[in-house]
Order: C-alpha cells, then structure tokens, then sequence
C-alpha cells in the first residue's frame, strides 16, 4: 500500500478527531527505521517501536468493510511482531468519544494510563479528551 492509499483509508475513517494524516506525512514517517506498516488490503496500522516500548501511531479501515475482524487482525499482528522485536508494553492515544476503538483495544488488555482533556477538536471545534492507554505484552 502506498502513501496516497494509506491517507485515502486514513481520511474515511477519520473525519475531524484526529485529522486525517496526509500521504506526504504517511511518506515521511515511513522512512523512519523504527516505524512499522502492518496493512490488510481494506486497512493498516502503524507502529513505532523504541526499545522496550511501543507506540500504535494510528489503526484504520475502510469504513464499507468494517466489523469483520480486519483491525483485530491488524493488531494482533502488531503485538506479534512487537513482541519478537522485544518491545514490553505498547501505548496509543485515542479520543474518548471513540467507543469502537476504545473496545477493541480493552480486547487486548490496555487499559487507561492518563487522560489528556481537551486534546482533540470535534465537529464545531468542539474539545474532545484524548485517552492514553497502555497494555503489557
């Protein structure tokens, strides 16, 4: 998947909270050594693994094929190879108008670390709480 396909699937799936990343910006984080792409064909994520740690920078999936399984694979995935990499403990970011993500990720053991208020803008410039959550591999 190419950076034009990765911020297309970006877009649809993420409206105002966070913004949609651009495919330059897909492009440059994507030279980085420590970044890693795990893509599905309707769907991605993104990693950056930091030695004992781990960071999921963004998940997304065609909206039209969503609720079968891509993003659970995806992260599954993910943890797998972080895993291998030696990484201990994975944290994300999301906003906690987002019950779907939030879900998924409770599937996989993260739980709420810290609460960032305000962190995201919704629909009207609305403010939004950002919720970092973390899970040990």
């Amino acid at each position: 998947m190419n950076a034009v396909e990765l911020a297309k699937i970006h877009s649809a799936s993420f409206s105002y909270a966070p913004r949609p990343w651009t495919a330059e910006e897909f492009e440059s984080l994507l030279t980085s050594s420590n970044v890693k792409l795990f893509e599905h064909a309707a769907g991605f994520a993104v990693f950056r693994f930091a030695g004992p740690e781990a960071e999921l920078l963004t998940i997304a999936v065609d909206p039209a094929v969503r609720r079968q399984g891509i993003a659970k694979k995806l992260m599954q995935t993910g943890h797998e190879s972080a895993k291998s990499a030696g990484v201990q403990e994975v944290f994300l970011e999301v906003s906690q108008e987002n019950p779907h993500a939030k879900s998924l990720y409770e599937q996989f053991g993260y739980q709420v670390r810290a609460i960032r208020e305000n962190y995201y803008f919704g629909p009207n410039g609305q403010k939004i709480n950002g919720l970092v959550m973390g899970c040990a591999l």
